[in-house]
């Protein structure tokens, strides 16, 4: 970089150095308070050599004030253009006034807010009243409300804009439009002629004021509210006492009959048009305290009764109904059976007999519901009812004589369905406890339950010989009957006790019959292994069969068995004793054996 350069620069430095300490000391005052923290840097305001920027450079921080000129609106954008610091001075001390304006000779109507009226005397209105203090001018209020709200007898109700009614020339002078387009209630007919304060009482409601009729007239109100609140529909506005109303047209109720000659107050007993409670459109609204059957017919009188008169009746039960009327219902009386609380309670009219006699039923629905098929209309006691054409189940016997009540302890149409078997009524009078089965029909009969038709012969101990002469009770101690065993010894062991003890064995049947118990044929040669002969004839029976046996007989085969004692030989020739001797004598020995052991 060459010498003339850096000097030239360096120059151009000092120059701006000194030019700045130049501006600050030729500076001719203070600012205000407002602009201090811009008197350091003077460019903020100003610019070098050109004076006519400085209004642009206000205008860069007084935004507001930028706006209205633009838009030609406020204060400054209704003046002619001009500098701004010709009218605001500064440098002239912290405490200066830059805005100076001459209250009493200020032309408002310069500004978005011109006086008028009662506005423009000055002995009324000052300028303070509303420009604060410490506020820009431009921040004070614009609208009625803003200063007037302590004095608003509405208490804002109707809003802040008060010149809709009111004016600056005098304050209780009002101007207000009472049409349908402004309002909704135009003055028409005699309220033309009314005074604001009679509907308007509180001047704090004039917004919320009632529309309806009602509402000014209710103590005109003869009705009492009886007809509503609508007064409109029966009144008008030209002549109170003028009534315009057809029932036929304008309702969905036309007055017919002796209706046509009723007063109103006699049906509209309560306000007209309220949702609660309409006036009632049925007979029975009217008429329920004249209602002699207190509501067992139901609501719909017009069914058998008319406006023309109310005595005479055209109701046909036979055709009307699902249910015409036989017998002994013919006399009976309607509330008889249109009972008051069945309406009530929003119970439909039964049509069966239960329905109507349930208090009557004398067998507490263990018949079921359905009396006809017993009772008739004609009789109530007659039963027409034939169990044995009617039913499955034929009544036999002393079936014929026994109660219903007796068999039918449930509810005869509902299930389980009565059974049709002897155990299911007579379960607990079995007295074989079950053991015999379910079948009791196989040994009773209907005729007489303790006659009995059993067949023995087909059981598992067919009677013979003398047990068929022997009592029942004699072998079945108990009436279970089948826990009698089915041996001989069973029942004769006292017998056994007494002749064989028990050497014999069980098997009576072995030896004795059904005959006579004395008459015995057994043959101990054919049905045993052990022929008797010789001296074993005349040997008595126990003399072999000594101990007690159970079913089966077990005695000794041999001869050594029952004579070890005898044996002279002391075994020495074996325990085949019959190869030697004979049965007949024992001392007798067979031919050949004697010699042979002699050889």
């Amino acid at each position: 970089m060459s010498l003339r350069l850096i000097f030239l620069i360096l120059s151009l430095s000092f120059s701006s150095i000194a030019l700045g300490a130049a501006e600050s000391a030729l500076m001719p005052g203070e600012v205000i308070q407002g602009h201090a923290k811009l008197e350091e840097n003077c460019k903020e305001c100003h610019v070098r050599f050109n004076k006519d920027a400085q209004t642009g450079l206000c205008a860069d921080c007084h935004k507001e004030v930028k706006v209205d000129i633009q838009k030609h609106e406020g204060f400054h954008g209704r003046l002619e253009e001009k500098e701004c610091r010709t009218c605001h001075t500064e440098h002239k001390g912290r405490n200066a006034k830059i805005v100076v304006m001459e209250g009493n000779n200020f032309d408002h109507a310069k500004t978005d807010f011109p006086l008028l009226g009662a506005h423009q005397k000055q002995e009324k209105v000052k300028c303070a009243d509303c420009h604060a203090a410490k506020k820009k001018y431009r921040e004070a209020p614009s609208v009625c409300n803003d200063c007037h709200r302590k004095v608003d007898k509405h208490k804002g109700s109707l809003g802040p804009d008060c010149k809709n009614c009111h004016n600056e020339r005098s304050w209780k002078e009002t101007k207000f439009d009472h049409s349908l387009a402004k309002t909704h209630f135009a003055l028409e007919g005699k309220h033309v002629n009314v005074k604001c304060t009679k509907c308007h009482a509180d001047p704090a409601k004039f917004k919320g004021a009632p529309h309806e009729c009602v509402s000014c007239h209710l103590k005109a109100d003869k009705h009492k509210g009886q007809y509503g609140k609508k007064c409109e529909n029966c009144h008008t506005d030209k002549d109170w006492k003028k009534i315009e109303f057809d029932h036929d047209e304008k309702t969905k109720f036309k007055l017919l009959g002796k209706h046509e000659t009723v007063k109103c107050v006699s049906c509209h007993k309560t306000p007209l048009y309220t949702k609660e409670k309409k006036t009632p459109t049925t007979c029975i609204g009217c008429h329920r305290k004249d209602d002699v059957h207190k509501g067992g017919l139901g609501t719909k009188c017009e069914t058998c009764h008319d406006e023309k008169k109310w005595k005479v009746t055209k109701f046909d039960h036979d055709k009307d109904t699902k249910f015409p009327l036989l017998g002994k219902h013919v006399t009976t009386k309607c509330d008889a059976c249109h009972k008051p609380e069945m309406k009530e309670k929003k119970e439909k009219l039964p049509l069966t007999c239960i329905g109507c006699h349930k208090k009557d039923d004398k067998h507490k629905e263990s018949f079921g519901t359905k009396c006809e098929s017993c009772h008739k209309e004609k009789d109530w006691k007659t039963i027409s009812f034939d169990h044995t054409r009617d039913t499955k189940y034929v009544l036999k016997g002393k079936h014929e004589k026994v109660k219903c009540v007796a068999c039918h302890t449930g509810k005869l149409y509902q299930p389980p369905k009565l059974a049709q078997d002897c155990i299911s009524c007579h379960a607990k009078h079995d007295v074989h406890k079950d053991k015999l089965g379910k079948r009791c029909e196989s040994c009773h009969s209907e005729k007489d339950w303790k006659e009995t038709q059993f067949d023995h012969g087909r059981a598992r101990f067919p009677l013979l010989g003398l047990h068929i002469k022997v009592e029942c009770k004699k072998c079945h101690q108990t009436q279970l009957y089948r826990d009698v065993p089915g041996d001989c010894f069973a029942c004769h062991k006292k017998d056994d006790d007494k002749m064989h003890k028990h050497r014999l064995g069980k098997k009576c049947e072995s030896c004795h019959n059904a005959r006579s118990w004395k008459a015995w044929d057994f043959d101990h040669d054919t049905r045993t292994k052990f022929k008797i002969d010789g001296g074993h004839k005349k040997i008595d029976c126990y003399a072999c069969h000594k101990k007690e046996m159970d079913d089966r007989v077990v005695v000794a085969k041999t001869c050594d068995g029952c004579h070890d004692n005898d044996d002279v030989h002391r075994g020495e020739f074996g325990t085949q004793c019959e190869r030697c001797h004979e049965t007949s004598k024992w001392r007798t020995l067979r031919i050949g054996v004697g010699s042979q052991r002699r050889k």
